[in-house]
């Protein structure tokens, strides 16, 4: 039963015990801080100096690791904070097996080298140390690779006529003049490869003054089919249906032009017994 008296168990503020305890508090708190500060010092202003931790390259497993290093400008004391990213990123696009590049940093020590190969649109034959060798090029016209890789099966390419090669070697570049045939080729290759690969042969006809005409060779019809400087899927298509109707009818062409825009031929003459 209470008397009407309450007790108050808690300890005033002033207690020694809440002081000593108050200081404990603060004390841990200020440890807490300066190893808090510390680690941001660390990460935030060390590590970025430091040298990189992880160069991880991505993309053309067959180029040597230091090639790369050395074209993109980073060494052995490359940090964070010191790799140029746009200039390694053009100059290793300047690298006749990349046909683009992007380099990407993560904080607080890793870099990232993404390499695009490029890609053979087509091939041409040329004398090499006096031999005849394919030659491949990519929808810019770069010359990225020479001859065949010991027993690797040739690539399923057309092949290009009519090119006169001087010496070729790596890096070197097609004229621009054949700039957007090679980009129909390779929107071709993308978009409808069993199209392109009806064409057995391409050969480029140089004009007297200026630019060029192509002349186009079938798989599987012996006829000679003259177009443009274009190269479209409805050009092969067409080129396709009227092969088709002249072998239903059973007459035998020499050649088709297309580059009017209607369709002219030119009867094979029977040859004589």
């Amino acid at each position: 039963m209470s008397d009407g008296y309450i007790f108050d168990s808690a300890l005033p503020e002033d207690h020694p015990v809440h002081a000593k305890m108050n200081k404990r508090l603060k004390g841990a708190l200020v440890v807490l801080a300066i190893i808090l500060a510390g680690e941001l010092i660390w990460v935030l202003g060390i590590t970025p100096c430091m040298p990189l931790a992880v160069i991880d390259i991505s993309g053309i497993p067959e180029l040597d690791r230091g090639t790369v290093l050395a074209q993109a400008g980073i060494g052995i004391h490359s940090s964070y904070m010191t790799v140029d990213i746009r200039g390694a990123e053009l100059s290793l696009g300047a690298l006749y097996q990349v046909e683009s590049a992007r380099v990407t940093r993560q904080f607080p020590d890793t870099v990232k080298i993404a390499l695009e190969p490029r890609k053979a649109v087509a091939m041409a034959l040329a004398p090499v140390n006096g031999l005849i060798e394919p030659v491949f090029f990519d929808r810019f016209g770069v010359v990225f690779k020479i001859g065949i890789d010991g027993d690797k099966p040739l690539e399923r390419l057309p092949i290009i006529s009519g090119l006169v090669f001087e010496n070729p070697s790596l890096g070197m570049k097609l004229p621009s003049v054949f700039q957007k045939f090679l980009s129909d080729l390779a929107r071709l290759n993308n978009s409808d490869p069993e199209l392109l690969g009806t064409l057995s042969e391409i050969q480029v006809n140089r004009r007297p003054y200026d630019g060029f005409d192509l002349v186009l060779y079938p798989v599987h019809y012996p006829v000679k089919i003259r177009v443009g400087n274009e190269l479209t899927q409805e050009t092969l298509r067409y080129m396709l249906l009227l092969i088709d109707v002249f072998i239903k009818q059973g007459v035998a062409v020499d050649e088709i032009d297309f580059r009017t825009g209607t369709a002219s031929y030119i009867r094979k003459e029977a040859s004589l017994g």
